[in-house]
């Protein structure tokens, strides 16, 4: 229904998800929330595949903040799990998907890093869509590491305070090999960002949907594309202005 109506010429070339619901999802069912988890590990798949099909070159989803280390352990444990079962080669070999990891991977169990590692290697070269996982990953985190950097090649000489630009803030950003995406979808029906992609989300369009992140189907991401479209991106112009330079 939704997808007649996109306008394949203005797609986004970048769309982050905010995978919110998995919890409640499952508990709705009377399952455990590692039930919804895995049922969103599956969506997850699913939705890169629909947006590969869309011709949409990159795709970012927030699988797990640093605050998320403070939940149980037991949830945590299942998470780890699930993403080291999640991260088989032969699902992004097929779909020719490029796999990126960003976050405080240093965080991270030894074989689950061995995995995303492997992953990233033997997937560098797929050229069909850029999958990235934001795991262990926060802005804070990301703004803190990239004033460290900055700081410190003003420190070695390398850098002058007074050549400091936003571009140079966007060189040491954990993104820095993608555009900002355009799109920000976000499920579950919190409406907050969440401390994800704070920096690189300053004129992305936000789209939230009470739809839990299970049940986010290829008709969900058609609709939202769809909004996305609908919207004038201004940039900080008057709408006249915008028309005008169509």
């Amino acid at each position: 229904m939704y997808k007649e109506k996109i306008d394949m010429s203005r797609l986004p070339k970048h769309i982050a998800f905010i995978m919110d619901g998995n919890g409640r999802w499952a508990q709705a069912r009377g399952q455990q929330r590692s039930f919804g988890h895995t049922a969103g590990a599956d969506t997850l798949h699913a939705v890169v595949r629909c947006a590969k099909n869309l011709g949409i070159p990159y795709v970012t989803f927030y699988a797990f903040s640093t605050e998320n280390w403070n939940r149980p352990k037991e949830e945590v444990n299942a998470l780890l799990k699930l993403m080291v079962k999640h991260l088989e080669e032969e699902l992004f070999m097929k779909d020719n998907v490029r796999f990126r990891l960003i976050g405080d991977i240093e965080r991270l169990p030894q074989d689950m890093l061995d995995s995303c590692n492997h992953l990233m290697e033997c997937t560098k070269n797929n050229t069909a869509i850029t999958m990235v996982v934001a795991f262990s990953y926060s802005t804070h985190w990301e703004m803190e590491q990239a004033v460290k950097q900055i700081a410190q090649e003003v420190k070695d000489g390398k850098l002058d305070v007074e050549d400091i630009t936003d571009k140079t803030i966007d060189e040491h950003m954990a993104t820095n090999f993608m555009p900002d995406p355009e799109l920000l979808i976000r499920t579950g029906g919190e409406q907050r960002l969440s401390n994800f992609l704070l920096w690189q989300t300053a004129y992305s369009e936000l789209y939230f949907t009470d739809t839990y992140w299970p049940d986010f189907d290829d008709e969900c991401l058609y609709k939202a594309i769809v909004d996305y479209q609908g919207r004038q991106r201004r940039f900080g112009k008057t709408g006249e202005q915008v028309a005008e330079e169509k």
